[in-house]
């Protein structure tokens, strides 16, 4: 702590009660996201409801910088974001949380210190804060019910910064080893259609041919595992010996 990687600083301007300083902390660690600065929190810093909300993400607090203003939060930084809803009459580019975090991570991997600006929880930002800020954040909501708390804010625009800074794996199979093998579905195959055979499915015998190929298309088109085709030679296995006995 801090994780040392580039990244941009998330600045809550004003924030209101210490478990939103909390849940936001735990947001942005969620993300790998750890450089947290905040202007005059109004119930003091530090704040022990903020630690608690945090859970394990307090260590992300002890090392928050605390600003007396917006512009002394910022004043290192090259560029700068602000999320709202309302750009208030000022004209700036407004970006989506992704376009955001994609432009944002661009920025920091040319050189770039880049920071992002989140409103007090009860108004948002004021005209002066966004003043300061180079361009505007705002989240495609439903326009009827637009008001996002602190922490969503924040864990909404450090889920982008992940994906545009990190390489996302979309879609895998938590264990790749256990596909079967194709000789394993073959062996299947056989067990089924010799039992099959033995109690009468394939009928009439002019139509067996087709069907054995169906069936077999069946078991190829299926993505088993290695488990089940045991559960599966268990289910054949299970139904013959019941057979069997009756």
């Amino acid at each position: 702590m801090p994780t040392g990687q580039p990244q941009p600083a998330f600045v809550l301007i004003r924030p209101q009660m210490g478990e939103n300083i909390g849940a936001a902390a735990r947001g942005m660690w969620n993300f790998g996201l750890d450089l947290m600065r905040l202007t005059t929190p109004r119930d003091g810093w530090p704040n022990p409801n903020a630690v608690a909300m945090a859970s394990g993400a307090g260590r992300l607090l002890d090392e928050a910088q605390v600003y007396e203003t917006t512009a002394q939060a910022v004043e290192d930084c090259t560029f700068v974001y602000a999320t709202t809803a309302r750009p208030r009459g000022l004209t700036k580019p407004v970006m989506s949380p992704e376009a955001a975090m994609q432009d944002a991570a661009k920025r920091i991997n040319d050189g770039q210190k880049v920071a992002v600006m989140f409103g007090p929880e009860r108004a948002g930002m004021e005209n002066e804060d966004i003043a300061l800020a180079n361009a505007i954040i705002n989240v495609p909501v439903n326009p009827e019910f637009s008001s996002l708390n602190l922490a969503q804010c924040v864990l909404l625009v450090g889920y982008e910064w992940r994906r545009a800074s990190t390489a996302i794996v979309h879609e895998r199979l938590d264990n790749p080893n256990e596909w079967a093998t194709q000789l394993e579905v073959e062996k299947l195959a056989e067990n089924y259609e010799t039992h099959l055979e033995q109690a009468g499915f394939f009928f009439p015998e002019d139509k067996a041919p087709h069907m054995k190929t169906n069936l077999r298309n069946l078991w190829s088109r299926m993505p088993l595992t290695r488990p089940d085709v045991q559960i599966l030679h268990g289910i054949m296995r299970q139904m013959v010996r019941w057979k069997d006995r009756g």
